[in-house]
C-alpha cells in the first residue's frame, strides 16, 4: 500500500507577487549536474521554504518532478528520494499548490493551439492564471512569453 502521508497544506490566498516554479527550475535545485544552475535554484527554492519569497507549484508540477528527478537525469534519485522533495513542497505551508480541472484543461487545450505550444505548457499556465499567478520562473521562455497575461522570467540568467 502506498504511504499517504503527504498532506495538501499550503497556502490559500496569494497576493499579487506570487509566482509559479516551473519544473526545470525545481530540477536544478535538487540535480547538481550543472553547478551554477544548482546554486541559484537551490537558493531561490530555499526563499519559498522560508516564506521569503511567494512561490506556487500545480500538481502537475510536482508530478512532472517526480518523474524527472527519478527518470530523466543523469544520476536519478530513487523513487523515495524524489517523493521526498515532492512531499517537503507539499507539506510546506509557505507554498502554495493548484490543481486544475476540466474547464481548465479545455482552455488549455485553445492556449496551445492559438499559441502553437504544448499542452502540458499550456496546463501550466492556464492552472496559473485561474488562480491569479501572472509570473512564472522557468528556463522555457520562447513558449512562456507567447502566453498573454503571464510574464515569464528565467531567474537563473538574472
Amino acid at each position: 500500500m502506498a504511504d499517504r502521508s503527504c498532506i495538501n497544506q499550503g497556502k490559500k490566498f496569494m497576493s499579487d507577487n506570487a509566482i509559479l516554479i516551473d519544473t526545470n527550475i525545481l530540477v536544478h535545485a535538487y540535480n547538481t549536474f550543472d553547478r551554477e544552475k544548482h546554486s541559484k535554484c537551490k537558493a531561490l527554492v530555499e526563499e519559498g521554504f522560508k516564506g521569503a519569497a511567494e512561490f506556487a507549484v500545480s500538481n502537475q508540477i510536482l508530478a512532472e518532478l517526480f518523474s524527472v528527478l527519478t527518470r530523466k537525469i543523469g544520476n536519478p534519485l530513487s523513487s523515495e528520494g524524489a517523493g521526498a522533495v515532492v512531499c517537503g513542497i507539499i507539506d510546506s505551508m509557505n507554498w502554495a499548490k493548484f490543481n486544475y480541472n476540466h474547464d481548465t484543461v479545455k482552455r488549455a487545450t485553445i492556449l496551445s493551439k492559438a499559441n502553437n505550444i504544448s499542452i502540458w505548457d499550456s496546463l501550466i499556465a492556464e492552472t496559473a492564471l485561474e488562480n491569479g499567478v501572472t509570473k512564472i520562473y522557468t528556463e522555457n521562455l520562447k513558449d512562456f512569453k507567447k502566453i498573454p497575461g503571464l510574464k515569464a522570467v528565467n531567474p537563473i540568467e538574472e
